[in-house]
């Protein structure tokens, strides 16, 4: 499964437009928030309580920039903007909201707003089970395909605002929920190439809930976690090489060398023996070239959708002649589901990368965290 990929296409807010007022001059801004890590968004606040959040990367390569203005309701009639220089006008608090990607369903119930969530696409991969308790009693709603939102259902739900995300802004969807005055927002968290820069995003969505001082404080807790581990794993006395990913058809899919993952594995003190490439992405490969370089590494770390040995035998002869397999230090996080099939650490890992680097020590230098339990990898069966 994949986490859910939709796409907000904000050419013009075009409801909006039609009526110009006259506009404020510009707002002195007086506060950017620090933002450390992300390089994909930031966030200005002015005297006025006026918040404006800059999304510079909605998807990868994007080459339009977009820009929210975030109001207090109590001064959404005091205050005159104009419209045409914002991608989207929200006033906040939000009390009503939709998100496209299991990836923002954490962020939200981090900051004790998961009550707010009154739609979603494709709810089933959704593993949460607090969410999962509010689907089941109807509180969450059903919005279809998640490449085709369904647009009257957002409309009956009303929402003050919709948070999506996309991979080449070509969803229609959004744009007729913005011709029905419904405020449409990209989230680009996915689009980030370090674990902390994806779970600083959390950032993101508190201004849209007043959360600021306990977005901070969140990440600043999983930073300071992520980084007395990584300290750790440097003391290791051995560095492991690691295989990662497994064929698909006839093509093997691994993480290239500027990814995520291979960023846990060198923070985790292993050897990723593909880390000199340089794709932030997958990387495609033969099943010939990763057998000469991946025969003899000491661990297989996500083998795509496998969860045990037998199911890796019966796919692939030549799988069996990997040392890995052979000594059986393969680990996956698969297996590890919601209750509708939703994989946990999809929706879950960009929000808390100190406890995937935490499995990835136990497993590499279980010496190092003899006591930590694995929360995302498990061993194959």
């Amino acid at each position: 499964m994949k986490k859910v990929l939709l796409l907000i296409f904000l050419i013009s807010f075009v409801s909006c437009k039609d009526e110009k007022k006259e506009s404020l001059p510009t707002l002195p801004v007086t506060q950017t928030s620090t933002i450390n890590y992300a390089k994909g968004f930031s966030i200005e606040k002015s005297d006025s309580g006026l918040t404006i959040i800059k999304v510079a990367s909605p998807w990868p390569d994007a080459k339009t920039a977009f820009t929210y203005a975030l109001i207090p309701k109590k001064k959404m009639a005091a205050m005159t903007l104009n419209k045409d220089e914002y991608d989207a006008v929200v006033a906040v608090p939000v009390e009503r909201i939709v998100v496209t990607s299991t990836t923002h369903i954490p962020a939200l119930e981090a900051l004790g707003v998961g009550n707010r969530l009154v739609g979603f696409p494709n709810t089933k991969y959704i593993s949460s089970e607090a969410t999962r308790k509010r689907i089941d009693a109807g509180q969450v709603k059903e919005l279809g395909n998640n490449e085709a939102i369904n647009t009257e259902m957002v409309l009956e739900l009303n929402p003050e605002v919709v948070v999506g995300f996309g991979v080449d802004g070509q969803n229609k969807a959004y744009s007729t929920l913005q011709r029905a005055n419904i405020s449409v927002v990209y989230n680009g968290d996915w689009t980030e190439e370090t674990p902390l820069g994806k779970a600083e995003w959390i950032k993101f969505f508190a201004p849209f809930f007043n959360k600021d001082v306990k977005a901070d404080s969140i990440f600043k807790g999983i930073k300071t976690s992520y980084l007395e581990a990584k300290a750790l794993a440097k003391t290791a006395n051995k560095k492991p090489t690691v295989l990662s990913g497994a064929l698909y058809k006839d093509v093997w899919y691994l993480p290239g060398g500027n990814s995520w993952m291979a960023q846990f594995f060198s923070d985790a003190h292993a050897d990723y023996l593909w880390t000199d490439t340089q794709e932030t992405g997958s990387i495609s490969l033969s099943l010939e070239s990763v057998f000469e370089k991946g025969k003899l590494a000491d661990f297989w770390i996500s083998p795509a959708q496998f969860t045990s040995y037998k199911a890796i035998q019966g796919a692939n002869r030549h799988y069996l002649q990997f040392d890995a397999f052979k000594n059986q230090n393969i680990y996956s996080y698969a297996g590890n589901t919601g209750e509708t099939g939703g994989v946990l650490y999809y929706e879950l890992a960009p929000q808390r990368p100190d406890l995937v680097l935490k499995d990835l020590i136990h497993i590499f230098h279980p010496e190092l965290l003899p006591d930590h339990e694995l929360f995302f990898f498990k061993p194959l069966d």
